[in-house]
């Protein structure tokens, strides 16, 4: 029994390699099921955001270095460009990490509140996928427990900055008056959103959500007085959007060079606000190279994010006390399932060595009874028969060693067998 979380992040990989290794919703079902089918990896799960990709493992013997092999394989990358970029947690430490990722301790943003849900939807994934069992699931319920308790134990959580609250911040710096703005939203899951909630905060004059299915977009567009359109249309709509910010789980981009030049062009080369928060991305890269488009990613919010972070920063230690208190509660419930030297395994020796000996008693009281034995002397020596078993080895250890050790075995049966008398002692 062994835990292992293994992937890359925004510390370690740039958006180039970070899109390179994103997960798309459709494909962690089944990438899920080939991962513990060609790796040692008996229970899975997979965490795919803008800002990282991880896996997390439980296996019978730690083997890394085949589930980053599979990565590279999966995604078609070179295995030592991989390995120069990832990171590898290994049984106290994978459960630290997977417990300050959830409590937005290893976000870019300090506190990140959407975390939490989204590793919460990597559960629900692998729940379908069948790659959770009894050991990565219980990991992920202390982990949800311990990041609760962080946030409402600690002031981590106060003000949280959002990636979308950052990308709304830096329109802001770029555009006086937002009241005079018209933005194009494309995507409409939880980040967009709440960048569209940010904007109609603001006043912007005119929001339009642009996605793959019209009835998604007009759900999101009827509560902030919006407009719903489908991806088709972003070429019409791009020559009256001042802002443009996208996330959606796209692995093509959507917005090209060419389409950005002739909305220019209509615009009379008015500038451009663009904030690609998706990974993989969105807009092409080269649109940052023309001259009235400000080009922005998901890294570049990073000097917006860190904003009000050191405020917080003393909320950082305590909730580094909490969830070393989760590492340790979890990794004792661990080790009392261990195979050799757990509690748990212990627990079921005994209980199975008691109805042994039981059984052999109930047998040899039947005998007698069948024998026209008399029921009292019976259940007398059925009594005295269980009570020699059960106390046998106990009496014997306690004549073992020298006086240290019989003088400890004392105590701990004095313990076991003592309890009421020694209880009412105290009284």
């Amino acid at each position: 029994m062994a835990f292992l979380a293994l992937g890359i992040n925004h510390k370690t990989a740039s958006v180039d390699v970070r899109e390179r290794v994103a997960f798309t919703p459709e494909q962690l079902v089944e990438a899920l099921q080939q991962l513990c089918r060609l790796t040692p990896s008996r229970e899975a799960a997979i965490l795919s955001t803008c800002n990282r990709s991880e896996l997390y493992l439980e296996q019978d013997q730690l083997s890394a270095d085949e589930v980053l092999r599979w990565l590279a394989d999966y995604h078609r990358l070179n295995l030592d460009d991989l390995r120069a970029c990832a990171y590898i947690h290994q049984d106290n430490d994978a459960v630290r990490h997977m417990m300050r990722v959830a409590a937005g301790l290893d976000s870019m943003i300090l506190g990140e509140p959407q975390i939490l849900g989204q590793m919460k939807s990597a559960y629900a994934v692998a729940r379908e996928a069948g790659t959770v069992g009894p050991l990565l699931g219980r990991l992920f319920q202390a982990t949800f427990s311990t990041a609760k308790t962080v946030r409402t134990d600690t002031a981590i959580g106060e003000n949280p900055v959002s990636v979308a609250f950052a990308a709304v911040s830096l329109a802001k710096q770029i555009f006086a008056d937002l009241h005079r703005s018209q933005a194009l939203l494309i995507g409409a899951g939880e980040t967009i959103s709440l960048v569209a909630r940010h904007l109609h905060d603001q006043g912007v004059k005119r929001i339009v959500v642009a996605n793959r299915t019209l009835e998604r977009a007009s759900q999101l567009a009827e509560q902030f007085g919006a407009h719903a359109v489908l991806l088709a249309d972003i070429p019409q709509e791009l020559a009256h959007s001042d802002i443009v910010i996208s996330s959606t789980a796209s692995q093509l981009p959507i917005l090209g060079k060419g389409a950005v030049e002739r909305a220019l062009k209509q615009r009379k080369h008015k500038p451009m606000f663009m904030v690609d928060i998706a990974v993989p991305r969105d807009i092409e890269p080269e649109v940052g190279e023309l001259d009235d488009v400000y080009l922005y990613t998901v890294d570049d919010l990073a000097t917006v994010v860190r904003t009000g972070q050191a405020q917080r920063q003393a909320a950082v230690q305590q909730a580094e006390v909490i969830i070393d208190t989760g590492v340790q509660s979890f990794m004792q419930w661990m080790d009392q399932r261990k195979p050799v030297g757990g509690s748990v395994s212990l627990i079921q020796q005994v209980n199975a060595q008691a109805d042994e000996w039981r059984a052999l008693e109930i047998a040899r009281a039947k005998k007698l009874l069948a024998k026209g034995e008399d029921i009292d002397t019976v259940l007398e020596a059925l009594s005295r028969g269980l009570t020699q078993k059960m106390l046998h080895g106990t009496m014997a250890e306690l004549h073992k060693g020298g006086a240290e050790e019989r003088a400890q075995t004392a105590d701990a049966v004095s313990r076991l067998f003592l309890r009421a008398s020694r209880n009412s002692s105290k009284l």
